[in-house]
Parts: C-alpha cells; sequence; structure tokens
C-alpha cells in the first residue's frame, strides 16, 4: 500500500498537487548511526515558499465551500493508511529523529487516529439557530474555515503533531502550507505522500521543507496567510506572534514547558519513580511536557532519589531500533551540546549530578547521552528557570503541600504538572492550584489523549487549545446572519 523508503531516493516537494523539485536536497541523518542516511530531502526557497501559498490561496474557495462526506472520506483514507503502515514508519520515525522503535510505532498510530477522528469532527461542524429580540427575525451562527494555514512543526513528534494540526485544518475547510522541522523531514514527508493520494483536490495541501528564516518567513509574513499554527521555541514562536498579528493573522502557538511532577510522603514510592522515569527520560526528554523539575517533600526524598537512581541505572541507552533499548540518542549534535552544557551549568550552580550526564560509546557513532539526575537544587536555578528538552532531571527538596505547590507553580511556563499522592484531598486541591494547563495525578506529565484539549498557560502557550472539539475554535471563524421573516 502507497510509497515505500529508499535510503537512497529523493524526496520532493509537493506544491499545487504536483510533486516539485528542491532548490537543494539535503541528508536526512540517523542520530543513532551518523553514518547512515535515511533519504535525501528537497528544501524550498522563497519562490517554492510563495508557490505554495499561492496555490492554497486558489485552492481555498472550492474546499473552503466543498461537501462534509467528501472531507471525512478523505481524512479516513490518511487516517486507514498511516494505521496499516504503523511499524514501515514508525521505524522512519525512530531512525530519524531517536526515539525507540516502540515509541515511534506508537506516535504513528496516534497520528493515525488524529485523522480518523477529525474524519468524524467534519460531519459535525455545528451551528445555531436562535431567536431575535426582534419580532420577525431569527439569527444563525454558523463556523466558516479560517482560510489559508500555515503549519509549522518542530522534531521531537514528527508525525503527531503535524497530524493534530493538519487534520483539523483540512476537516474545518481550510487550505494548508505545511513545513515541518528540517531534522525530522522524513516523516512529514511520508504523511504528505498519504495526503497526496487520499482526495485532496489540488493546492489544498502543500509541502515545503526549508530554513525558517527564509521559507517560514515567507510563510508567516504572507498577506495570503491566513492563520499560522507553530510549535516549537519561545523564541521563535514570540518572532511569529510579532510578525503575523502585525498584520492581523489568527497565530497559535505551542513554545514549551518546565514541567513539575510533585511527589508527596504519602505517594506511592514505586507509582512515583514510574512516573518519574517516564515523564522525564522517555523520548530521551524531548518533550515539551517532560518532567523535568521533580518537587520532593522531605519525608520521601531520600528514599525516592535512590529508587530513581536504582532504575536510571537499569535504562538502557542505545540504537532507537534495537529491541532492548529503553533510551535512544539525542537527535543531533546541536541539542546535545545543549544539554551537556547545561549539565556544566547545573555543576557550576552548586547542584549535584547524582547520576548519568556522560557520552556513552555504542556499537554505532551516535548521539548518546546517559539519563542525567541533579539532586540538591534550588527552583533559582538556571537548570529549574530554563527548558533544557533532553533526558535531565532536577530534584528539588520542600519541606511540605505547600511549599510544593508554590515551587511547581514558580515557573514562566505552565504547560503540564504532576501530583503523587494517595491523598484524595491534595490531588483535589493540586488540581484547582497548579497553574498549568494539564494536570496529572498519579501519571507521567508526558502522555496525553488525541481527543481532549491539548495546551498550558503563561509562556508555554497562546491561543485557542489545540486537538479534540476545541481546535474547531483555531480553525474556524464564527459568522452571524440576520434573517427577516
Amino acid at each position: 500500500m502507497g510509497y515505500r523508503f529508499s535510503p537512497m531516493t529523493q524526496h520532493d516537494l509537493f506544491i499545487g498537487g504536483s510533486w516539485v523539485k528542491g532548490a537543494v536536497y539535503q541528508p536526512n541523518l540517523n542520530p543513532s548511526n551518523l553514518d547512515e542516511s535515511v533519504g535525501e530531502y528537497a528544501h524550498a526557497d522563497e519562490a517554492k515558499a510563495k508557490d505554495a501559498v499561492a496555490a492554497a490561496r486558489a485552492a481555498l474557495p472550492e474546499w473552503s465551500r466543498s461537501n462534509i462526506q467528501t472531507r471525512a472520506d478523505a481524512l479516513d483514507r490518511v487516517g486507514t493508511e498511516i494505521l496499516a503502515r504503523r511499524e514501515e514508519i514508525g521505524r522512519l520515525l525512530a531512525r530519524e529523529e531517536g526515539k525507540t522503535l516502540k515509541e515511534g510505532i506508537g506516535e504513528v498510530t496516534r497520528a493515525g487516529n488524529i485523522f480518523k477522528f477529525f474524519a468524524g469532527e467534519a460531519l459535525r461542524i455545528s451551528g445555531e439557530l436562535v431567536p431575535s429580540v426582534r419580532s420577525g427575525v431569527h439569527v444563525e451562527v454558523t463556523r466558516e474555515p479560517v482560510g489559508v494555514v500555515t503549519i509549522i512543526t518542530p522534531w521531537n513528534f514528527p508525525i503527531a503533531i503535524p497530524a493534530w494540526k493538519i487534520a483539523p485544518a483540512l476537516a474545518f475547510g481550510n487550505t494548508v502550507v505545511f513545513k515541518p522541522a528540517e531534522l525530522t523531514p522524513g516523516c512529514a514527508w511520508a504523511v504528505s505522500e498519504i495526503i497526496s493520494r487520499s482526495g485532496f483536490p489540488a493546492g489544498v495541501f502543500n509541502l515545503v521543507i526549508g530554513k525558517g528564516r527564509i521559507v517560514g518567513e515567507i510563510l508567516v509574513t504572507s498577506p495570503e496567510v491566513d492563520a499560522v499554527s507553530f510549535t516549537g521555541s519561545v523564541e521563535t514562536g514570540h518572532h511569529i506572534l510579532l510578525a503575523a498579528t502585525k498584520r492581523h493573522a489568527k497565530v497559535q502557538l505551542e513554545m514549551g514547558g518546565k514541567n513539575p511532577l510533585v511527589v508527596l510522603d504519602d505517594a506511592d514510592i514505586e507509582v512515583a519513580v514510574d512516573c518519574a522515569v517516564q515523564g522525564a527520560f522517555y523520548s530521551t526528554g524531548q518533550r515539551c511536557t517532560a518532567s523535568s523539575r521533580l518537587v520532593v517533600t522531605d519525608g520521601i526524598h531520600d528514599a525516592f532519589v535512590e529508587k530513581t537512581i536504582s532504575r536510571l541505572k537499569a535504562l538502557r541507552v542505545g540504537d532507537a531500533v534495537a529491541p532492548d533499548t529503553d533510551v535512544g540518542p539525542v537527535v543531533d549534535q546541536s541539542q546535545l551540546d545543549q544539554d551537556l552544557s547545561y549539565i556544566e551549568i547545573g555543576r557550576g550552580e552548586g547542584a549535584r549530578l547524582a547520576f548519568g550526564g556522560e557520552r556513552i560509546s555504542r556499537d554505532t557513532r551516535g548521539y548518546y547521552l546517559s539519563p542525567a539526575l541533579f539532586v540538591e537544587t534550588d527552583n533559582r536555578m538556571r537548570v529549574n528557570r530554563e527548558e533544557i528538552f533532553g533526558p535531565v532531571a532536577t530534584v528539588v527538596r520542600v519541606k511540605g503541600y505547600e511549599e510544593a505547590v508554590e515551587v511547581a507553580n514558580d515557573t514562566e511556563f505552565g504547560l503540564s504538572a504532576g501530583v503523587v499522592t494517595t491523598s484524595l484531598k491534595h490531588a483535589d486541591d493540586f488540581k484547582r492550584r497548579s497553574r498549568a494547563g494539564m494536570v496529572m495525578v498519579n501519571l507521567p506529565t508526558a502522555g496525553v489523549d488525541y481527543h481532549v484539549p491539548f495546551g498550558g498557560t503563561k509562556g508555554s502557550s497562546y491561543g485557542p487549545r489545540e486537538q479534540g472539539r476545541y481546535a474547531r475554535e483555531f480553525y474556524t471563524t464564527v459568522k452571524t446572519a440576520y434573517v427577516s421573516s
């Protein structure tokens, strides 16, 4: 079914319903084995980016008025093929990004389910018919597509995040120009190739890969783009916000987190350690929802640290596709350098590196780093203030519950937060007082469902929520019509 990947194949851009040659082609290297290329992918220049926007604009009138069954059927075909090929695409994901094969297949499965969910949502676009305060008048409230949407996605979830942006955009009648991260073009190309055969008219969906400062700038600043949905760094998000809103475009941003996992004295310690290790170190810690701050109360602190180190010693760091690997490599040299830099910053600030944080050699050249755990940290330290985005976590010792809540909320971010406790009182109180958009009780801070809202508060997010039924708030606009009878 569909296209099969070859490491020697050149992969083109998709613009206006056709595959288009790029300005240049760049290799997609495997972070588990730097001697292996996962294929060569076209990069666009300014002209190709402008062509993609023009194609999306030309396709908008017809697609925005298209039959909802047509939209639903096309989206369902995408989801069905992704699910049928989950192992193949999951292996591609593991090879280009560094997630373990199990995690890669899980992410691809999620992407397929997202497309199927929004196939259903395409049939559930609702409105309201309400009486007017004036006699003989009724009021219709309907939802319409926002228009041409630029979608810019990061490398850490190279198929799930594109899916949860592309699927609702198309379901609600928008046209799309999609720019994935340069580091992980393979999964983006795979889902684009599937979309290209699934019944969408030419120009409705377009793929351009390239530098943010060149291609991204065109896609954000073009007057023909009505909305921009971005997931990535805080710095880039702020730039997009200023550039896009300056011309009154709609903007949705997801920009990161410094997520706390609070462990209270009454916690089940096995549950607490499992939540911490999964949340902080799986997916190599490269998740905006990762538990990067472990806020632990006095009574359980020492036992928690001891058991967490014991679990970390048992983790196998290795090739992402190896069956016994628990933690894959860091995605590239730049991210590895950033991780190692923060480890040195933590030491310089007086934190004690209790485990890991060292380069590891394996049979192949790769970006391998042992999971790092800092103890004796203060929430004012940079390692507790800034997003590291790697397998690095800190333990912050607190006296009790009230201090734990205060420390948990003491951050410029507000994406995800967790608490591990057997107290219903503390669980309910934490859910109310946490200043995060998502709260987990006795669960890792990372790991969310595809059919419910995703998003944070403060510096983590801007604009309407992503995923689930709430996605319509960004991808549609409301129209009110008054009709005299």
